[in-house]
């Protein structure tokens, strides 16, 4: 978001929750860190004059051959780093390819949602879309034979029309948008184990806390809540391209490697670890904007949240935002600011100027407080 580059503690800070999405420890390195862009560039040179500061004569050829075989590791893993970035940089530039090869979406999912937001429409025209998707129709069944909606212990519900019709409209305007989104998710963030889970309760959260928070200025609720749950939906792409390519890569790497014969770079490529700090450079870069263009093309005509979007991926003015933009930016620095303090990442002062950037007030911080942004709550008769 353009808003979270106004200077550089703000970034810090917004960098800071995204280093939290991909590893609590990560984070907390990031957090740590002093003088980083200072020292990063000098620390090869500093370690390789401590080495050769020992004066032991005996030591100093292993010395140097221990300086060697960091340097040729150092030379291997940066090569393959600058690899993996330009070739997702290449599938960036593809918006088509990550809309419907990487996240996989299917037309029917934006077209439910947008039925959603019409006062004349019927469980009736929104089946023929729910059925056309198999993992939906199947989440929706799930849902109404759960025992704490379930109207008797002795009925199991197998009609995706007849489940669609026992949750109803309105409780479909919060189902929808979370199982599409959920559907979108990464099958997999390996290596960053808790990555999905934290990817999906941050959607959630802001989707919750947005219409807490436009309900509260009388704006339509169900369009804050599904803008706050596509908000993410570039961090999603930007988490499963570079996954999936950085995987591809690396495997690629080990059996070229294999196959030349070459076993002192295969001895390297094993020992070399997934990049966090490639991804959060990813993330940091794309995700809002990248969140634009994918609603973009999901062409969206009577839910209003694709100017939202772009307001979110390139307004540097939290009042020059659509109202709903404004809604889905509060709540966002309101997760992340829970977020952080949960992980004792960020301190008084830093919380006092990220609200201030969006004009989170008292009274609506009050208000988040008081409110369940954790759970979806669905009304059955």
């Amino acid at each position: 978001m353009q808003i979270f580059e106004l200077n550089n503690i703000i970034s810090s800070i917004h960098q800071r929750a995204l280093s939290l999405s991909i590893s609590h420890d990560f984070a907390k390195q990031q957090y740590g860190k002093i003088n980083l862009v200072d020292h990063q560039g000098s620390e090869q040179e500093n370690r390789r004059r401590e080495l050769l500061s020992v004066e032991k004569e005996a030591q100093q050829e292993k010395i140097v051959a221990a300086y060697g075989a960091e340097h040729f590791r150092n030379q291997v893993t940066d090569t393959f780093y600058e690899q993996v970035r330009s070739r997702v940089n290449k599938e960036f530039d593809n918006k088509t390819h990550l809309y419907h090869n990487i996240l996989c979406i299917d037309d029917a999912a934006p077209a439910i949602l947008e039925l959603l937001a019409l006062r004349a429409t019927s469980i009736n025209r929104i089946q023929p879309l729910a059925t056309s998707l198999p993992w939906l129709a199947t989440d929706l069944i799930s849902l109404v034979n759960k025992p704490q909606y379930r109207k008797r212990a002795d009925v199991q519900v197998n009609d995706a029309k007849l489940a669609l019709s026992y949750i109803g409209l309105d409780n479909l305007k919060l189902v929808m948008p979370t199982f599409i989104l959920k559907h979108w998710l990464p099958s997999s963030t390996a290596p960053y184990g808790l990555m999905k889970r934290k990817l999906w309760n941050d959607s959630l959260s802001v989707a919750l806390a947005a219409s807490v928070l436009a309900k509260d200025k009388k704006l339509d609720w169900y369009t804050a809540f599904t803008t706050g749950m596509l908000s993410n939906i570039g961090q999603l792409a930007v988490t499963r391209c570079f996954l999936n390519t950085y995987d591809e890569m690396y495997k690629e790497a080990l059996r070229q490697a294999v196959a030349d014969k070459d076993k002192l770079l295969h001895n390297v490529l094993v020992k070399v670890d997934n990049s966090p700090e490639l991804l959060l450079e990813q993330l940091t870069l794309r995700c809002s904007k990248l969140s634009a263009d994918l609603i973009e093309l999901m062409t969206f005509n009577r839910l209003p949240i694709t100017e939202a979007m772009f307001d979110l991926a390139y307004s540097d003015n939290i009042d020059a935002m659509s109202p709903i933009a404004q809604v889905i930016a509060k709540a966002k620095v309101y997760v992340s600011y829970r977020s952080l303090t949960k992980a004792k990442l960020i301190d008084d002062n830093e919380v006092a100027l990220l609200f201030e950037t969006v004009k989170l007030s008292e009274q609506e911080t009050a208000l988040l407080n008081k409110s369940d942004i954790d759970h979806i709550k669905l009304k059955f008769n």
